[in-house]
């Protein structure tokens, strides 16, 4: 008796998860999913009259195709400000997923492809600092002279969101000291710098002492530690070191010019010490006893490997690093 009793609720719960696929497919199917490549286009521009020009469609039926968004995520997904518009929370929720959706299906397309000497696509990246000082105008020259109508946006910030932006393709590649260590992330090595501890030549106690001698003795001038990407804050993470900070700066260059005017030394890769040592008159030692390896990678999410216009961007951003001193 039990056992046909058991059975009875197995079959109910059969059921139930037949009527509840079949309410989905059907709702599915009642959706129009023309809208979202007008939701992708909104999120990217915020204006419904580029995001028109930009689909070849009237502004009417761009702000008609948004009402019926709104309805279908039951959301007012976007809500004016200005001359623009400005995503809702929910709105900026569901672009990830439907961004990717939509490059998932763009991929698979039969006889796509990517011509940059005719493309008109955006790549965004970030470059963590100070790598954007080295790299940055090397790849934007590149980029400029192989593909005239691609534009490439360059962040120099990484923050803690890095991982979702790289996986929904907010940001095509990152480049940076770190790696992403994730099964569905991929790294790739480029190149290798190294540490160098710099002072002004006019400081009164440093000449020809070595390095280790005054590195605990002086006060540090760093780029700022609260930065989820900060470049200094590995070799100041132990209250010896920490208590030697003086002066925390936005970047590097503003690091170098605060060295150059004052008493106090900081950390710095040896190629953006060598590219300003002159203009700054600055002193560089080298640092022999500390662990002073840079290694820079290029970082990507899964999905990047599989979209055309990724792949000739990854194969450029290889180049422009190729001849990095």
């Amino acid at each position: 008796m039990t056992d046909i009793i058991i059975e009875k609720v197995e079959i109910k719960k059969v059921a139930e998860k037949k009527r509840q696929a079949s309410n989905e497919d059907n709702h599915l199917r009642r959706a129009d999913l023309n809208l979202l490549t007008v939701f992708d286009a909104v999120m990217k521009l915020q204006n419904i009259t580029r995001a028109a020009r930009l689909l070849g469609m009237s502004q009417p039926a761009v702000s008609n195709a948004v009402a019926r968004l709104k309805n279908m995520f039951n959301d007012e997904l976007f809500i004016r400000s200005g001359r623009g518009i400005v995503p809702t929370a929910r709105a900026r929720q569901l672009y990830g997923p439907i961004r990717q959706a939509l490059q998932l299906v763009t991929n698979e397309l039969p006889g796509l492809c990517f011509n940059p000497l005719s493309s008109k696509r955006q790549f965004s990246m970030t470059l963590s600092s100070p790598l954007d000082l080295l790299l940055a105008p090397k790849i934007l020259a590149a980029a400029k002279q192989a593909a005239h109508g691609v534009t490439l946006n360059i962040e120099s910030v990484i923050n803690d969101n890095i991982e979702n932006q790289l996986r929904y393709q907010e940001l095509s590649f990152a480049i940076g000291y770190h790696c992403i260590e994730r099964s569905d992330f991929y790294n790739q090595r480029l190149f290798e710098d190294e540490l160098v501890l710099v002072s002004s030549l006019t400081h009164p106690r440093i000449q020809k002492q070595p390095s280790q001698s005054y590195y605990f003795k002086e006060k540090h001038a760093v780029e700022r530690l609260n930065s989820p990407s900060s470049f200094s804050f590995p070799y100041y993470s132990n209250p010896e070191t920490q208590e030697k900070v003086c002066y925390q700066g936005a970047s590097l260059m503003s690091v170098m010019e605060i060295v150059s005017k004052t008493e106090m030394i900081a950390l710095i890769p040896k190629s953006l010490a060598q590219a300003n040592a002159q203009r700054l008159h600055l002193k560089i030692d080298g640092l022999p006893w500390l662990s002073n390896k840079l290694i820079s990678y290029l970082s990507w999410h899964e999905s990047a490997g599989k979209d055309k216009g990724n792949l000739w961007l990854k194969e450029l951003l290889v180049q422009c690093v190729s001849n990095v001193e």
